[in-house]
């Protein structure tokens, strides 16, 4: 039987702060400017090019890493990301190392020569165009890559398998996960464990995010409620029937909380439906640069020439289409 190739979708974000605190800041470009995250990201976009072998692949961006929509819902959502405002500072900023900032502008510009596809959304974090990507696919098996564990809520064997490699303990440490993983490790039920993943962090918070949870229900707890009920529905239902078995404690507590968890769900679930902008007519992985003399001219000014090279043996290596 042959196997489809995947949909490759690549957490952008998450990969270059994970290639600039990974790779070493002395690695410079020819004028002395840092390429660390430049190089990382560009071997790690090799890697599970070699790894994955797809024939369609696509860089998430986060166009707006903190949208205000979910601000105004979670007024703590991600702000002790917000850089110390200073005056005549933008007041939400992300902070940012000086000098990774440039290097993404360097990464979207070989990319762009390469021709390898990116998407982002007005008002929409990365997430969210990992999760609308993923909603609108119904041809090939998609594997997401990403080093934050809010992805493993888009877990699912139909219509197509998804599938998040994981690269919390790093790329050659990366594990993939499915449904099956994520159930057996947060204890949420099988056969809805993405959404009942999502669930878990709601309730449970997360304080990389601002989220603060619901006062007193802990993952443990979460997981059980949600094994007994079967979805946060379920857990609210059983909270607002006096004649359920949950107990008296669970229940006060997530009325106390309802407010919160109404208003959380829009914030911890991915958007499904975001307004995508692409760089690229399509979301096929060329196999050879779109305009070869600016990736050699890129390579040699960034001082990447061996990065490149090697993506480039990443997709020689890729059958013709």
């Amino acid at each position: 039987m042959v196997v489809a190739a995947p949909l490759l979708l690549l957490d952008g974000a998450s990969m270059w702060f994970r290639s600039y605190f990974g790779v070493p800041t002395s690695i410079t470009a020819p004028d002395g400017r840092p390429v660390n995250a430049v190089r990382g990201f560009l071997d790690a976009v090799a890697t599970v090019i070699t790894r994955e072998r797809p024939s369609r692949l696509v860089v998430c961006r986060d166009d707006d890493w903190r949208p205000q929509w979910r601000v105004d819902l979670i007024p703590s959502y991600k702000a002790h990301r917000v850089l110390e405002e200073t005056p005549g500072d933008d007041p939400d900023v992300e902070e940012v190392p000086d000098d990774l900032t440039p290097q993404v502008d360097m990464i979207f510009e070989i990319l762009d020569a390469f021709g390898i596809p990116t998407a982002g959304a007005p008002e929409h974090e990365a997430d969210d165009v990992l999760g609308t990507l993923v909603a609108r696919e119904r041809r090939d098996p998609v594997v997401v890559v990403s080093g934050d564990r809010d992805l493993l809520q888009l877990v699912r064997d139909e219509p197509v398998s998804v599938r998040v490699l994981y690269l919390g303990a790093g790329l050659a440490k990366a594990t993939k996960w499915g449904p099956a993983e994520v159930a057996e490790k947060y204890g949420v039920p099988i056969d809805r464990a993405g959404p009942a993943y999502a669930e878990l962090a709601l309730l449970r918070g997360d304080p990389s995010d601002g989220l603060p949870g619901v006062p007193g229900i802990g993952e443990k707890t979460a997981a059980a409620l949600l094994a007994r009920h079967g979805s946060l529905a379920g857990i609210l239902a059983a909270a607002r029937d006096p004649d359920s078995s949950m107990s008296k404690a669970h229940r006060r507590k997530l009325l106390a909380a309802a407010d919160y968890i109404a208003r959380a769900e829009a914030v911890v679930k991915v958007a499904v439906d975001a307004d995508l902008d692409w760089s690229t007519p399509t979301d096929e992985l060329p196999l050879t640069a779109r305009d070869p003399a600016t990736v050699a001219e890129l390579a040699e000014r960034y001082g990447v020439v061996s990065p490149v090279g090697r993506l480039q043996k990443a997709l020689d290596s890729l059958p013709d289409r």
